[in-house]
């Protein structure tokens, strides 16, 4: 029994951690977003909701500066002041933004909003279990091994999902009439948009599929449906 231990004692860790996590994030988005209230999106957004047979698709906007969208497990979609501000700056589309606004929809259909705060939590405990037997062998570095391997699996992961949410996003704006194009416009933008003062991009780009990539798969999908 005591040779499971750490199992089980991972088991319980990520099954708190996933309720805290949804509790504090819960908590930070009410008190950092309002609902989106832009004209022009909101006539995409309206064309959107009519492809998917849905009254309207609210946008919230969250309080920060960085430049990203997300998805939350409980189905709401939030686009970051900063990102908004590159929008109302002129540097990306409304067309553009929307496309942001699809791909974070698919997120929240494709179960991937609740999965992602599921699996961080299993990661999380995995990790601890992993550097307890890990230590016994290896001490000093068995910590460092495991963290290694769980952020491998967890970036593995992301980006299966990234790819899943840019397929449903472009099969939603050809519906709408939208289109592929500023998905793959607003790719060749990201890197710009999002780095930092320093020219570094964020860490979580490191979790996404390389940009060429992402638009090559969106290319195929465009030819598939060409042909179709």
């Amino acid at each position: 029994m005591i040779k499971f231990t750490p199992i089980l004692l991972a088991i319980l860790y990520a099954l708190a951690m996933y309720r805290f996590s949804v509790w504090r994030t819960g908590r930070e988005l009410d008190a950092k977003s309002t609902e989106l209230a832009d004209p022009e999106l909101k006539q995409l957004t309206d064309r959107m909701a009519a492809a998917l047979d849905l009254p309207r698709i609210r946008v919230n906007i969250y309080e920060i500066d960085p430049v990203n969208g997300l998805a939350a497990a409980d189905g709401r979609i939030f686009i970051t002041r900063g990102f908004y501000q590159k929008y109302r700056d002129g540097l990306v589309t409304a067309e553009e933004l929307s496309s942001v606004i699809a791909h974070e929809l698919g997120h929240v259909a494709l179960g991937h909003a609740r999965r992602r705060m599921i699996d961080f939590s299993g990661q999380n405990a995995l990790r601890t279990a992993m550097a307890m037997v890990l230590s016994r062998f290896l001490p000093g570095i068995g910590i460092y091994i495991a963290n290694f391997l769980t952020t491998m699996l967890a970036a593995r992961l992301s980006r299966k999902d990234e790819y899943e949410a840019d397929a449903y996003a472009a099969a939603l704006l050809t519906k709408a009439g939208i289109g592929v194009g500023p998905q793959k416009s607003l790719f060749g933008k990201l890197e710009k948009l999002t780095a930092t003062r320093a020219g570094v991009a964020p860490a979580w780009l490191m979790s996404h599929p390389k940009t060429t990539d992402r638009i090559n798969a969106l290319q195929v999908l465009e030819d598939k449906w060409r042909v179709s």
